[in-house]
């Protein structure tokens, strides 16, 4: 009887971190649903979102504040912790700057804009995740410097993959079409 006891408490425990598991993770997502979100909007409006991309530098910077919290024993390592990441991520912000500065978008497009800034984010996003010690930071970073060449080859395919989701269509209709006609 002592084992069920124990089995009960831990299910009940199991149960209560799978709860927070998500809670837990939920910024981390939120950071890789932001940039999925704007690298698709980004890449459908073929505009730059320079506003968008500094929400998202805010975000990462108190992500990577949360993130390494816990780990700052005192409140001098908190304080280091908060300028470190104010700093990191300013200095991503300065290079944005220049990548939107006129002279730069004279000779680059808004493709080519959106992708360079979507690098310079995964790069930060990377180093914030290197210096906070976070593997689910760095993993954000990693996830966003593959979705730059993912962008590259959608916009090189555009008209590929247009021409296989319209097979996919008429395929799917014909035997929509086939199958009505076996029920009558």
């Amino acid at each position: 009887m002592s084992e069920t006891n124990r089995a009960t408490p831990a299910a009940g425990a199991a149960t209560d971190a799978g709860g927070s598991v998500w809670l837990r993770e939920l910024p981390y997502i939120a950071i890789l649903l932001l940039t999925l979100g704007g690298v698709g909007y980004s890449a459908m409006t073929r505009s730059p979102l320079q506003y968008y991309w500094v929400l998202v530098a805010f975000c990462n910077c108190a992500t990577c504040i949360y993130e390494g919290w816990s780990r700052a024993r005192d409140r001098r390592a908190r304080w280091r912790l908060i300028w470190t990441q104010i700093l990191h991520w300013a200095a991503f912000l300065v290079a944005m700057a220049l990548v939107f500065l006129p002279s730069v978008q004279a000779v680059a497009d808004a493709d080519s804009t959106s992708l360079i800034v979507l690098l310079l984010l995964a790069l930060g996003t990377f180093v914030a995740g290197v210096h906070t010690a976070s593997w689910r930071i760095g993993l954000n970073g990693v996830v966003m410097a593959l979705c730059v060449p993912a962008v590259a080859w959608v916009d090189q395919s555009a008209l590929l993959l247009s021409l296989g989701a319209l097979a996919v269509i008429l395929l799917g209709a014909f035997g929509f079409i086939l199958w009505v006609r076996r029920k009558a």
